[in-house]
């Protein structure tokens, strides 16, 4: 009688952790998933930034400024093409980790475990470094720098500028939720 009790105990034991097992399948699930669509979107955001605009430039004092036809796009600085590109390799990741998700249903080994958080710490790194380049470049924008006499741009280019503080915003935001994923592997590892 006692050891069918403890068996019901550990069945109800069992059950509950199977249960733990499974929301957390599905908030690793959920925080793969907004990584996907946050990655996407900062890719795709700073992906067609683009403004033209009709800048008066003054050569003589005497003459009359000279209208010249200026093109901001997100391709003209390296800084917005790694940002780019560390958003569609991080989003490109987070499919083919979902996939696996997937396919593993739960019964995941130790080394596809560690593989996954070393993917996701990998991701992590890349996007956080994609969010300080392209926000040292927007800065950059925004102030000017009067040490190298470099002036603002985004009080001409304001929609360019809004457009690529969105991108960074999101990527960081996307970085953060790959901090997350990591903690949620590690804490899976024994």
């Amino acid at each position: 009688m006692e050891h069918e009790g403890k068996n019901n105990l550990n069945g109800m034991e069992m059950e509950k952790g199977k249960m733990e097992s499974g929301s957390k399948k599905g908030l690793e699930l959920t925080m793969r998933v907004l990584a996907l669509a946050l990655t996407l979107t900062a890719a795709t955001v700073l992906g067609v930034a683009k403004q033209t605009k009709v800048v008066s430039i003054k050569l003589i004092p005497t003459l009359p400024p000279l209208d010249v036809s200026t093109t901001a796009k997100a391709s003209y600085l390296s800084a917005f093409v790694f940002n780019i590109s560390a958003n569609a390799i991080a989003c490109g990741y987070t499919a083919f980790s979902i996939a696996i998700l997937m396919v593993s249903k739960g019964r995941r080994s130790k080394g596809l475990i560690m593989a996954v958080l070393i993917g996701d710490l990998v991701m992590m790194a890349l996007l956080f470094s994609g969010t300080g380049a392209a926000g040292a470049i927007g800065l950059m924008g925004v102030q000017g720098n009067k040490h190298v006499m470099w002036k603002k741009v985004c009080n001409v280019f304001g929609k360019f500028c809004h457009q690529t503080a969105a991108s960074v915003a999101i990527t960081l935001l996307a970085a953060i939720v790959f901090m997350v994923l990591v903690v949620l592997d590690a804490m899976k590892l024994p």
